[in-house]
């Protein structure tokens, strides 16, 4: 069975000594899904299957504006919407086998946009972002929907945007996690620039994988494109995971090597 341990100070008296703290490994990543606009939770429910079969704790949600909410679609905000998903990831911190320094945030179109934004409101390990959309900062709190009548967003995607002028792509740019960036081949949504722009704000990332399903459109529509996408998340998060577990095994053994050495210190001393 995998442990974690780590250091604690024990006091006794008016004395304190070191002593490691050994319990079973049974915290797991967390990861929380947020689905495009337009779609449900359904978009990722069967990979929220397959990735917490890897061992993981999984968390869907239907954004306001959508499925049983669907009444608010003309007035929900992005504002409203980022409370949705920081509402998603508390709920999933606060599960008890949740690993709250083990979570990840991944989001297609719409809901890769709030995903960006919500690394610089809440502690993201790995952010996994499919065809992520771009918005203008203007409008914060106007409905979603007004958005694409007030501003020219097929104009503004159709640019490279700069970090600096973008509030998810500043979020990108300070983000320090793992980054995996997807898109699609013949998207006429999120077009290419808008991918770059993503990339780019990305730069500071612990790493950066980036993948381009050919033949794909902005939604997946074809069974193939869909496949393709679960497969390459899936890979993904086992490699991460991977490297995670890989992590806390060797500071394990930091660990008991430094009480090892304590231990040689004193006897050498005692001597």
């Amino acid at each position: 069975m995998q442990t974690r341990e780590r250091h604690v100070d024990v006091i006794v008296g008016t004395d304190r000594i070191d002593g490691t703290l050994v319990v079973p490994g049974t915290e797991m990543p967390g990861v929380l899904f947020v689905h495009g606009w337009g779609a449900t939770q359904q978009q990722y429910l069967a990979r929220a299957r397959e990735v917490a079969a890897l061992g993981c704790v999984c968390l869907t949600l239907d954004l306001s504006g959508h499925a049983r909410t669907s009444s608010q679609r003309e007035s929900v905000s992005r504002e409203r919407n980022l409370r949705d998903v920081l509402g998603g990831y508390e709920i999933l911190a606060a599960h008890p086998q949740v690993d709250r320094e083990a979570i990840a945030v991944v989001g297609s179109s719409y809901g890769g946009y709030l995903a960006a934004i919500l690394t610089e409101m809440r502690a993201v390990r790995w952010l996994g972002l499919r065809v992520p959309a771009l918005y203008r900062d203007a409008g914060w709190e106007l409905p979603k929907l007004q958005l694409h009548r007030e501003q020219d967003l097929v104009a503004y995607r159709r640019s490279f945007v700069p970090a600096a002028g973008n509030r998810a792509l500043r979020a990108c740019e300070r983000f320090r996690g793992d980054v995996l960036i997807v898109e699609s081949e013949r998207d006429d949504i999120v077009p290419p620039p808008v991918i770059a722009s993503y990339r780019a704000a990305c730069a500071h990332a612990r790493s950066l994988t980036y993948r381009c399903i050919g033949g794909a459109d902005h939604a997946l529509s074809s069974d193939a494109s869909q496949r393709e996408y679960t497969a390459l998340l899936v890979q993904w998060f086992s490699e991460m995971l991977a490297g995670a577990r890989r992590d806390v095994r060797e500071a394990a053994q930091t660990i008991v090597a430094d009480a090892e050495g304590v231990r040689s210190i004193d006897e050498s001393a005692a001597s």
